[in-house]
C-alpha cells in the first residue's frame, strides 16, 4: 500500500478538517435554524421574522449588556408592551380620544365635571375614552364614557395612583411600570388628544405629544386644551408658547396649528369629529405621503390643494391613485379613496392645514 510522504498526509487531512468545517453552517445561520425550530415549536403565527429578530437581539443579552437593572427594563418593558398590544387589539377599528390632567382635581371642581361631560359626548360620538385610570380627571373621563368605553393606563407609583374604581375590576386595564411605555401606549392607540388643567405629569404628556406630531413621530391627531369655563390656565400656556417659543424662533407660526384651545365641552367635541369629516388616517409608502378620505377631492379642489400647499411638495404633486401595494398586502383600508403627494417631511402644522382643507371639500 502506498504511503504518501508526511507533508502530503498533513495536507491531506488539514484539507479534510477544512472541508468539514466548510461543510457547517456558520453560527449566525445556526442561531437563525434553532430560532426557527422554537417558533415552529410554539406554532408559528404572526410577523415570524420581526419575532426571530426580538428572539435574536434578547439572546445578545447575554453578552452585551452586563448589568442586571438595565436588562431588567429590557425586559418589563416588552412584556407590558405584549400585554398592552393585546388588550387593545380587539379595538383597533374603534375610533379613541385620551385624556390627561390632574390625578388632584376634586369632583367638585367644575374642570372635574367637564371632564365628566366631556367623556359622556365623545363615547355617544363613538370614542372610547383612554385615561391614566387613576382619580380626579382621570376618573371623570371614565365617569362620563362609563366603563364599556373606557380604558385604563394605570403607572405603578408608591402614592397618588390607584385605579379609580370606574376601571379597577375592567379587564382593559394595563398597569405599566415606566412613563416611557404608557405615553407610547397614549399616543400610539389615540386618534385625539384632550388636555385639562394639571401638573407637571399634564405638561409632559402635551408637549410630548405636541413633539411626536412636529417631528413626524407620530401620526396627526386633534390635540384640544379644555379650560373651565372663562379659565386661563391653557390661555396663559399659549401666550408663553408664542411670547418666548414662537417669538424667539425656537418654533414656526405653523407649528401653533398643532393645538387647538377652548372652555367649552361642546366645542371640543367638535374639534375632535370634524378633524375625521373627510380624513381618515395617512401613512408613508415610501416617498409618497398616503392620505385615505371618506370622499376623494375633484379635480379642481385637487389643483387648488396643489397651488395652496405647494410649499411643502416635493416631486410628485397632489393626486388621487389606488390603494398601494402595501396597503393591500396589510389590509389597511383597501376600500377607501386616497390622495398622495411628496411630502417635504418637515412642516407637519401645514400638513394639519392640508386635512383641515380636505375637510372642508
Amino acid at each position: 500500500m502506498a504511503q504518501f510522504p508526511i507533508e502530503k498526509r498533513r495536507c491531506r487531512r488539514l484539507s479534510s478538517v477544512s472541508m468539514a468545517k466548510t461543510n457547517k453552517p456558520p453560527p449566525d445561520a445556526e442561531l437563525k435554524r434553532r430560532i426557527q425550530e422554537l417558533i415552529d415549536y410554539k406554532g408559528g403565527g404572526s410577523n415570524p421574522e420581526d419575532v426571530a429578530d426580538i428572539i435574536e437581539n434578547a439572546l445578545k443579552l447575554l453578552t452585551d449588556v452586563k448589568d442586571s437593572g438595565d436588562v431588567r427594563v429590557i425586559q418589563t418593558t416588552v412584556r407590558e408592551l405584549r400585554y398592552a398590544f393585546r388588550l387593545f387589539a380587539p379595538y383597533g377599528r374603534v375610533r379613541k380620544v385620551a385624556m390627561f390632567g390632574s390625578a388632584r382635581t376634586q369632583p367638585a371642581r367644575p374642570e372635574y365635571k367637564q371632564a365628566v361631560e366631556f367623556g359622556r359626548k365623545m363615547a355617544a360620538a363613538g370614542f372610547m375614552v383612554i385615561t391614566g385610570a387613576g382619580g380626579g380627571i382621570m376618573q371623570a373621563g371614565h365617569e362620563g364614557a362609563g366603563p364599556e368605553m373606557s380604558f385604563g393606563a394605570n403607572i405603578r407609583l408608591p402614592w397618588e395612583q390607584a385605579a379609580n374604581p370606574v376601571i379597577r375590576e375592567d379587564k382593559k386595564l394595563v398597569t405599566l411600570k415606566y412613563f416611557f411605555t404608557r405615553k407610547l401606549i397614549f399616543i400610539r392607540h389615540s386618534d385625539a388628544l384632550a388636555l385639562f388643567p394639571g401638573g407637571f405629569g399634564t405638561m409632559d404628556e402635551g408637549y410630548e405629544a405636541l413633539t411626536l406630531m412636529q417631528t413626524g413621530k407620530s401620526q396627526l391627531m386633534p390635540l384640544v386644551l379644555i379650560d373651565r369655563p372663562g379659565g386661563t390656565y391653557w390661555k396663559t400656556w399659549d401666550k408663553h408658547v408664542r411670547e418666548h417659543l414662537l417669538r424667539d424662533l425656537l418654533i414656526s407660526p405653523d407649528d401653533l396649528n398643532l393645538y387647538q384651545i377652548t372652555d367649552d365641552t361642546d366645542q371640543a367635541v367638535k374639534l375632535i369629529t370634524r378633524f375625521y369629516r373627510n380624513f381618515h388616517s395617512s401613512r408613508f409608502v415610501k416617498d409618497l405621503f398616503v392620505i385615505r378620505l371618506k370622499h376623494p377631492p375633484t379635480d379642481t379642489a385637487l389643483e387648488a390643494l396643489n397651488e395652496d400647499f405647494a410649499d411643502i411638495i416635493i416631486g410628485p404633486e397632489i393626486k388621487r391613485l389606488e390603494a398601494t401595494p402595501e396597503e393591500i398586502a396589510e389590509g389597511e383600508f383597501v376600500e377607501l379613496p386616497r390622495i398622495a403627494f411628496g411630502f417635504n417631511r418637515r412642516d407637519y402644522g401645514r400638513l394639519r392645514q392640508l386635512i383641515e382643507a380636505l375637510n372642508g371639500l
